[in-house]
């Protein structure tokens, strides 16, 4: 009787019956409405050094949504407030991407740049994803040397590369086997509509950037109901998680490259890397083949052909790429080689290579954030191949179809020996109203997987910045072209009637927005 009469005061609220009450109902046919849905979060100041405004929590959810009286992971959560309670309009959850990103102090980084009618409407809440951080992190127990993901294709090293993806996959399960099956995008969004409960809110607006763009899609096509005003930056397309994801980098990678190779043939003068396009790509091409027969020593690291190849999210920004490729050229013919905007004893190539700046971190590194990577990329789906043979077969083919990363995205990875997943992944069926959000030549997440999540989610709409580079559009760039659509839609919660591409204009100029029709973009996948 008792769950009779909760399924209809939920019906009655305007809540679906696929809530996370009745997702998580025990097997015995008691309601799943115990402990952790009447949580009241203990609110505190964060830290004696952060604003008394920034406060956080800690509360419980289940380890396994199915048995929802059994054991608990803590979940850590912040708050910005409403800075005007009388507009408030509820919660906006936010999220960074990864998996493996924390998101903690996101009300806090995004408080001082948010727009002040979302201020006003909004208490901003933050939290570490299951797994993450401050909410019972993981630990695979992984070497710095370990953490690596990329891994170029060679016929003799191939071994040495299913040794090392079975190797991650058994660490994971010595040091984390009982909570990795349970660290999944499903459960995420599980755990968002569990702290949409405990703060009292009927629904849950939400902003999530990158692999957040695939989890707030999730939580779209399981708490339909539940759904209000949610913004999807820079998006994963949820029809090819997770391998294919790897895909779109080799993919995405060609373009990329094709727009370097012209940006610096027009700037010949300046950079002498060649004097059109195919100069420029010939010019590169000899280089990597230099550093593979004989790995150019710069500052004391020697750089072979694949650390040059593996830089393929710079090709998205020319201006960064090019004066790295001078400087590499310059090495390897003698010359003194000097990078702009890189100075000191602590520059290394290798970290410029690999899209990293400053240096290297002076204690080892944490494995947390790959051992969620892993955990959810071969959770969430039972798409992976078994067999180490396929993986080679694929990034034989990739290499010479997409030369500059292919054999890297589709060599083998530890899900290959991971446990079989618990739930199958998320069909994308359920009409979702949100908003996407893209830059153009975005290198994590490119165009085309962005296109694909707006695809996807039947009923959204996308604002697309034309030329724009960048991962992440909104809030990340308050001139942005995208700004104002974005923040009339969380203001109003109205989409706009069609999508949108704008072009944010020189200092000056004027910015025209202007409704498209969608493009005809294949359907090839995304970045997390």
């Amino acid at each position: 009787m008792r769950k009779k009469r909760l399924a209809s005061l939920l019906a009655a609220d305007g809540i679906r019956a696929d809530s996370v009450l009745a997702d998580s109902a025990r097997t015995d046919g008691v309601p799943a409405d115990a402990a952790y849905l009447r949580q009241k979060p203990a609110w505190h100041r964060c830290a004696a050094d952060q604003p008394a405004s920034y406060e956080c929590a800690t509360i419980k959810v289940p380890l396994d949504y199915r048995r929802p009286s059994g054991r608990t992971l803590d979940l850590a959560i912040s708050r910005v407030k409403s800075t005007n309670p009388a507009k408030r309009h509820g919660v906006l959850l936010l999220n960074p991407g990864g998996p493996g990103g924390s998101g903690l102090d996101l009300p806090l980084a995004l408080g001082e740049v948010v727009p002040p009618e979302v201020a006003e409407q909004y208490d901003l809440i933050g939290f570490d994803p299951r797994g993450v951080g401050a909410s019972s992190p993981i630990s695979c127990g992984l070497t710095d040397a370990e953490q690596g993901i990329d891994r170029p294709y060679h016929p003799g090293s191939f071994p040495s590369d299913v040794a090392w993806a079975r190797n991650i996959a058994e660490k994971c399960r010595e040091n984390a086997g009982s909570v990795l099956p349970y660290i999944t995008t499903r459960n995420t969004a599980r755990d968002m509509d569990t702290i949409r409960a405990v703060l009292g809110e009927r629904k849950l607006s939400y902003l999530g950037y990158s692999y957040g763009t695939y989890l707030g899609a999730v939580y779209t096509q399981m708490f339909p109901g539940r759904t209000d005003r949610f913004v999807l930056d820079s998006g994963v397309d949820p029809d090819v998680i997770w391998r294919g994801m790897f895909r779109t980098w080799a993919t995405e990678a060609e373009p990329a490259f094709s727009r370097w190779t012209r940006w610096a043939a027009e700037r010949s003068g300046e950079y002498h890397l060649g004097e059109s396009p195919a100069a420029v790509s010939k010019t590169f091409w000899d280089l990597v083949a230099r550093a593979d027969r004989d790995p150019i020593v710069f500052q004391g690291e020697k750089i072979n052909g694949d650390d040059i190849r593996g830089a393929r999210a710079l090709f998205f920004y020319p201006a960064q790429v090019t004066p790295l490729m001078v400087a590499l050229k310059d090495a390897a013919d003698g010359k003194p080689a000097v990078t702009p905007g890189a100075s000191g004893p602590d520059f290394s190539m290798k970290r410029a290579l690999a899209g990293e700046s400053g240096p290297a971190p002076a204690e080892p590194a944490s494995d947390n954030a790959v051992a969620v990577l892993w955990s959810v990329i071969c959770g969430d789906t039972d798409s992976w191949p078994r067999d180490p043979g396929q993986y080679r077969r694929d990034a034989v083919r990739d290499k010479a179809a997409y030369p500059l990363y292919g054999d890297f995205a589709s060599n083998i990875k530890p899900c290959a020996f991971w446990p079989r997943p618990l739930e199958a992944q998320t069909p994308m069926k359920a009409r979702a109203g949100v908003l996407t959000v893209q830059n153009e030549w975005d290198s994590q997440t490119p165009l085309a997987s962005g296109q694909g999540l707006h695809r996807a989610l039947k009923g959204s709409r996308m604002v697309l910045a034309l030329g724009a580079e960048g991962h992440g559009v909104y809030l990340a760039d308050p001139s942005s072209c995208v700004s104002a659509p974005v923040t009339a839609y969380l203001t109003t919660g109205r989409l706009p009637a069609e999508d949108i591409a704008c072009r944010t204009p020189a200092p000056g100029g004027e910015r025209q927005v202007a409704p498209v029709k969608p493009l005809p973009i294949p359907s090839v996948p995304g970045r997390f």
